[in-house]
Formats: structure tokens, C-alpha cells, sequence
């Protein structure tokens, strides 16, 4: 069934801005004494929120001052002006989208300065003005299905589509009664398809998998 919204990620899903970020963050960490991989980062620390990853890199052993937040937020910003990509094929899902008639929005556990960050250098930021829901913003972030429930608005959640990257979204989308596609570009998606996402690793594969006419 063809979902009357579609309800996207930011980062890894909209832009490709998951390896830049987790590599300023690991390499941030290793300062503070908490070494890992890329890849463990990534598995450990994507989609949760700043305050979280803190507290989950302090039980593992990272050593970080009281400002680091604010720190690792600017060293992040700072990278991601250099520039961004968006992820190959998301400009054509949203073309589809919007040649359908059908609403879109993007739900983040990032800031909304974030977000106008990585949309606005890739001519995105217009297409989701006044569609932009921030976990900063509105105090719930993703495992809680608040988040994706206020970005839904009026639209019922089994009309809803979510278009995740990460566990924490993929949970909150479950929590949320809404259907979930879940996007693994960097690794083999089982730990998504064990939290209940229907699986795909292109974005073109979306406009089938959403039922957009052609």
C-alpha cells in the first residue's frame, strides 16, 4: 500500500554523513582515551543521542570533560560544511514523492543546526521547510516513538512509512505502529532486520518497495 507519509532519517538516509561524523567522533574518543574501530563506532554509537553516546563512551572507559558535547558538535559542524553528499538515488525518491502528491518530512535525533547543514549544502532544505522535527527540538528522541509520532501530525501510523539507517529509529518506528524500511549501505542490515525493518540496500530500490506509481 502506498503510504499517504513518508517519514525519512537525516543522516545516512538523506545525506551520507554517518562515516564522516563517526570518524571525527572515534577519533575524538581515542583522544580520551576510549580506542575503537570505524566500524565499532558506528555499530556502538549511531543513531543515539550526544548526551547518550557520552554516557555510553564514559561505561566504556573514555575519559570526557564536562563540555564535550559541545566540543564534539563542533568539531562535527566544522567537517560537515567542508561538504556532504547526499545519499546516491534520494533525490529521485523525493522527485517520485513529490510527482505523487505524497507528504514527506525528515525526523532526526540530530539538531535541527545540524540538519541545515547537511540539507542545505545539497538543495534539500527547501523541500523539508516546516518538516523538520529535531530530538533537540522537541525533547523526545528516538527509541521513543514520540518523536516519529509528532512528525506523523494528523496521519494515522499505518500510514506512516519510516525510512531508517539505525536501531533506535528502527525501534521507535516499531513502537510507533509504523512500517519501516530499513537502509543498510554500510553494513549487512541483520541487526535492522532483526528489530523488525524490511531490508534494502539502494535507493532506488525505495520507489518499488513504497508502491509509487511510475
Amino acid at each position: 500500500m502506498t503510504p499517504k507519509l513518508v517519514i525519512f532519517d537525516c543522516d545516512g538516509v538523506l545525506v551520507d554523513s554517518e562515516l564522516v561524523s563517526n570518524q571525527i567522533l572515534m577519533e575524538n574518543l581515542s583522544r580520551y582515551g576510549l580506542q575503537i574501530s570505524l566500524a565499532e563506532c558506528m555499530d556502538l554509537f549511531v543513531g543515539g543521542t550526544m548526551k547518550g553516546v557520552m554516557t555510553k563512551a564514559k561505561s566504556l572507559g573514555a575519559n570526557l570533560p564536562k563540555n564535550w558535547v559541545d566540543e564534539v558538535y563542533k568539531a562535527t559542524y566544522a567537517r560537515l560544511k567542508q561538504g556532504v553528499d547526499p545519499v546516491k538515488g534520494v533525490v529521485n525518491i523525493l522527485d517520485r514523492l513529490d510527482a505523487a502528491g505524497i507528504k514527506y518530512c525528515v525526523a532526526s535525533n540530530g539538531s535541527v543546526e545540524k540538519m541545515n547543514i547537511t540539507l542545505g549544502q545539497n538543495n534539500m532544505l527547501q523541500r523539508f521547510e516546516n518538516n523538520m522535527f529535531s530530538a533537540h527540538e522537541l525533547g523526545v528522541s528516538k527509541p521513543d516513538p514520540d518523536l516519529f509520532l509528532i512528525a506523523a501530525g494528523n496521519v494515522a501510523p499505518q500510514d506512516c512509512v519510516v525510512i531508517e539507517d539505525s536501531l533506535s529509529g528502527v525501534r521507535a518506528a516499531r513502537a510507533a505502529g509504523m512500517k519501516c524500511f530499513g537502509y543498510h549501505e554500510h553494513n549487512d542490515g541483520a541487526a535492522l532486520a532483526a528489530e523488525g525493518a524490511i531490508l534494502f540496500n539502494d535507493m532506488n530500490l525505495l520507489a518499488n518497495l513504497l508502491e509509487l506509481p511510475s
